[in-house]
């Protein structure tokens, strides 16, 4: 069935807004989405969705992670097998990621990584069919805020949280930061690494996030708001 941007689609359903833009310039196909031969057609079961200028892809609501290329991801180093650590990422199979896809490192300096440390990286190979690779540096060699996440708290939640609250229009961040001083990591994987001043304010931000996935802007504002007020009348 022919389908267009907006619409909930189905699998075996096709988009011909894909294929005449493909014809013209380059197009990023996203999860939910695959080619064959001329049409484009829909994987899963979603809303079909587009970034300008020509991104498309599917959202869906989705338990499994399911590894894409330059994703950034939290994994969980499980394993060291030679120069390989492996990682999970909540997939089907555990991730590669070398010592030498840290910054500065080489094979005299290695980085300090140890079994069960916590991992900010992004993903080099990715594919439902093959291994995933991980790197925590970018296309210039800096690994920006990518590495080793110390202390702070993880916490799992759904693929569909992760893609709301890093969607610019969502304000839900902003309500939060102008409460409590934070750091924060998002995994397209469903998982979310975050670290306050305190315990308490990491707990409620762990809440105000978990809570917010359901709710509008307006009841994400207010509860933000409430929590803060809650924090502020117990410390006083």
């Amino acid at each position: 069935m022919k389908v267009s941007v907006g619409d909930v689609v189905l699998p075996g359903d096709y988009c011909e807004e894909i294929s005449a833009a493909g014809e013209k310039s380059k197009v990023i196909v996203g999860p939910g989405l695959q080619k064959e031969s001329n049409h484009v057609y829909v994987t899963k079961a979603g809303v079909l969705k587009k970034k300008n200028p020509n991104t498309y892809w599917v959202d869906y609501y989705q338990k499994r992670y399911t590894p894409a290329r330059g994703e950034n991801v939290i994994g969980i180093v499980i394993q060291k097998a030679g120069d390989i650590y492996r990682v999970d990422l909540g997939s089907s199979m555990s991730a590669a990621l070398s010592y030498l896809s840290f910054e500065g490192a080489t094979k005299k300096n290695r980085p300090n990584v140890q079994i069960g440390d916590v991992v900010y990286a992004k993903t080099l190979v990715g594919s439902k069919d093959m291994e995933p690779e991980l790197v925590c540096v970018d296309s210039y060699g800096k690994k920006g805020r990518l590495g080793v996440l110390t202390d702070g708290f993880l916490f799992k939640c759904s693929i569909n949280l992760i893609r709301k609250i890093l969607n610019p229009s969502c304000p839900l961040l902003d309500s939060l930061k102008n409460e409590w001083p934070f750091e924060l990591a998002a995994g397209m994987n469903g998982r979310i690494w975050i670290k306050a001043k305190t315990m308490r304010e990491t707990i409620a931000l762990g809440n105000a996030i978990l809570g917010a996935e359901y709710l509008s802007d307006e009841e994400i504002k207010a509860m933000c708001a409430n929590i803060a007020s809650i924090l502020a009348g117990h410390v006083a």
